[in-house]
């Protein structure tokens, strides 16, 4: 029988809890990508940090002309290609120069965002949670996953989502651009089409053909028509539960009769 696996934290917490700098820095991505806590950042500030200190070792023992540096530093940055992290010909220099955004930004949240799938990174998060996004038609429900250079064009709605439907209120809609710029992605325009505006009925209740429909006063008129029907119930009931009165009549003087 094996070791029992225990899990263990895949992050390292800030040196230091209560430094002002670097507290508005996290609250700023908190905002700007729609992450549940400064956990994340600090997830990815570890994966950063483990590329950078990966890169350091490589750049001093490839001055030896080592055959495994080589053959390290070519995976490093094959990896670091394979999630779009790197463009194609990079460094080691390229990897030191990396920033925590460039990894925030390979984030399923992230792109389902800039993608046009969702309005706001928090409405990303929430899809994402519920099952409305798959990739390459396999459901993704982790809004952390990190999302490779190939699967990135395969990003779409499941396939039993309701949000399939063009018309669905919870969609983008066609003019929607995304404002995030963050990391080395700039903002996509959604390729999703305009809601069907003609197929909505307007607050007021007047449909696309111009034809006025009077809500209220049906309503009003609903309303009047069940009063009158209650209304001689009520009386029938109360009528019901009274007593008839009994007629007392008054005792003759018999001395008046005489």
């Amino acid at each position: 029988m094996g070791k029992p696996k225990f899990s263990k934290k895949k992050y390292e917490t800030p040196n230091h809890p209560w430094k002002e700098t670097r507290i508005k820095a996290e609250n700023e991505l908190v905002a700007k990508y729609g992450l549940k806590n400064k956990r994340e950042i600090w997830k990815a500030e570890t994966t950063l940090r483990r590329y950078r200190g990966q890169a350091r070792g490589l750049l001093a023992s490839i001055g030896s002309e080592d055959p495994q540096a080589k053959k390290e530093m070519h995976q490093l940055i094959s990896h670091l290609t394979r999630y779009n992290i790197l463009p194609l010909n990079s460094t080691l220099d390229d990897v030191l120069a990396l920033n925590t955004e460039i990894v925030l930004s390979r984030r399923l949240q992230t792109l389902t965002y800039l993608k046009g799938f969702a309005s706001t990174p928090k409405q990303a998060r929430q899809l994402i949670n519920h099952g409305h996004i798959a990739i390459a038609g396999r459901c993704i429900n982790v809004p952390g996953y990190r999302v490779t250079k190939n699967e990135e064009k395969d990003i779409e709605y499941t396939q039993a989502s309701p949000l399939n439907d063009s018309a669905h209120p919870a969609r983008p809609s066609g003019d929607f651009v995304s404002k995030m710029t963050g990391g080395s992605e700039p903002a996509v325009s959604a390729p999703i089409p305009a809601r069907k505006e003609k197929d909505v009925k307007s607050a007021a209740g007047k449909p696309t053909d111009g034809k006025p429909v009077e809500k209220q006063k049906v309503a009003s008129d609903k309303k009047n028509k069940d009063a009158k029907q209650v209304k001689p119930l009520k009386e029938a009931s109360e009528t019901k539960g009274k007593k008839p009165e009994e007629k007392t009549e008054k005792p003759k003087n018999k001395g008046s009769d005489e």
